[in-house]
């Protein structure tokens, strides 16, 4: 079992960054590939990033590709998200995943919210 904590998000004007962290409790952390999704309300969640187990893969969606950068932190559990060069359609609540194997995910966080005004 894995616990997701998403933290980080909030209002950042056009050009900005932010960085999101999400902690992940339990031993086996290392045994997971790691995500992140974002979701505007009333739209279907999409894929942003994704990273392996070493963090020696990682997978952008396109529209992310360029400006965002996942890695994970295996000693403290915790996968980060630096956004930079934000734009108003990157304003969603942004999800932590893990699982073992993809395309399923088996464990999700709660979601920050992140707003970028033009």
């Amino acid at each position: 079992q894995v616990q997701l904590v998403e933290s980080g998000g909030g209002l950042v004007q056009a050009g900005g960054s932010l960085r999101l962290s999400c902690a992940a409790s339990g031993r086996t952390f290392t045994s997971y590939v790691m995500g992140w999704f974002r979701q505007v309300p009333g739209k279907e969640r999409e894929f942003v990033a994704a990273i392996s187990w070493s963090g020696g893969s990682t997978h952008y969606a396109d529209s992310v590709k360029g400006r965002f950068t996942i890695s994970r932190d295996n000693a403290n559990h915790t996968v980060y998200l630096e956004m930079n060069s934000l734009k108003p359609e990157d304003t969603a609540i942004y999800y932590c995943a893990a699982t073992i194997a993809t395309p399923e995910w088996d464990y999700w966080g709660k979601g920050t919210l992140v707003t970028v005004s033009s």
